[in-house]
């Protein structure tokens, strides 16, 4: 309560007039988020609040506010309205409420490539949609996957566009919203280090291909509880990276179907413009079919108990450090 008390003096009276401070839910490097109640409907929002005192975070806040003006879609986080003032910006957006895709994975008690291709099918559905408007993510990560709602039938959402910015369209592909004129490579070094596409660490130009180098390593992740690349060693993780190494190895790869490992060969590949588009990705038989060949075996209790190690592994290095799957940084 004093929490949000105290965020509640930061706001302008112009936002609060129109929805009612409820509580702090999140923070960044310039910003707060927070849960918020439209005081005329009472429904639920999301308020992130940006503070525009550092050159950076304006930069930041226009590239985020270019992307969200933009995009409508079922599965990507969307924007509801503005305020902007000279030192602070506010955007209201849609509020999830049913957890990050790996919390829905462990709290479900049953978990098969089926309910993993039914996840995936939505990620990428959000994820062509952003790169048919040319707009690159950067930062997909099993933390920026959010359920809106706890039911069963809730849409997975593509979140936190910080990171996000408009270009990068890939070799042979054309966005088809006029106003995505800014197709060249991207160049800045940044994300999440164990989801960065090797191009991106390598510092060449890269395109929207490395985010689908990125649901690579989610697929990866969200089938056994671990990640292909991982090092306590940041130069060897770099390394392994970088030459593209990684194995289908421990419980449960040996479960796990050949197709589902060829999903995720073929978008863990070297070379960006052989990695399957998001539109392609859709369309691989594992996808398709809904994982229909696969095995049904439970896959739960392997994931979970892998996840639960890497908590483990990660807290004993450094306690004070959250134990998502990785930090988010420019490098």
């Amino acid at each position: 309560q004093a929490k949000s008390t105290r965020y509640k003096d930061r706001f302008d009276t112009r936002v609060t007039a129109r929805y009612d401070i409820k509580a702090l839910i999140g923070h960044g490097s310039f910003s707060r988020v927070v849960r918020v109640e439209h005081r005329a409907t009472r429904q639920p929002f999301a308020i992130k609040m940006m503070e525009l005192l550092a050159p950076e975070a304006c930069e930041v806040c226009a590239s985020e506010m270019a992307v969200l003006q933009r995009v409508r879609h079922l599965n990507v986080i969307q924007m509801i309205e503005v305020f902007q003032f000279p030192q602070r910006v506010y955007m209201v957006l849609e509020l999830a409420t049913g957890g990050e895709l790996l919390d829905r994975v462990i709290s479900r008690g049953h978990f098969t490539e089926r309910d993993a291709t039914q996840a995936l099918r939505m990620v990428l559905a959000g994820v062509g949609y952003l790169h048919n408007l040319g707009i690159t993510h950067r930062d997909l990560k099993p933390e920026n996957l959010l359920y809106y709602h706890p039911g069963a039938d809730s849409r997975l959402l593509v979140t936190d566009f910080g990171l996000a910015t408009c270009g990068g369209a890939a070799t042979g592909s054309r966005p088809t919203d006029a106003k995505a004129d800014n197709t060249g490579p991207l160049r800045t070094t940044c994300g999440t280090l164990e989801f960065m596409a090797p191009e991106v660490l390598l510092r060449k130009p890269y395109s929207s291909s490395v985010d689908m180098w990125a649901l690579g390593v989610i697929t990866y992740v969200v089938l056994s509880g671990s990640l292909p690349f991982e090092d306590d060693s940041r130069t060897q993780l770099y390394r392994s990276i970088v030459t593209g190494k990684y194995r289908f190895y421990k419980d449960p790869w040996s479960s796990v179907s050949s197709l589902a490992k060829d999903f995720i060969q073929r978008l863990l590949l070297l070379d960006p413009a052989s990695r399957l588009t998001a539109d392609q990705a859709v369309d691989h038989p594992w996808v398709v079919t809904m994982a229909a060949s696969s095995s049904t075996r439970d896959l739960h209790r392997s994931i979970s108990q892998n996840l639960r190690q890497r908590m483990s592994r990660s807290s004993m290095r450094c306690p004070s450090r959250s134990t998502s799957f990785g930090d988010r940084s420019s490098v």
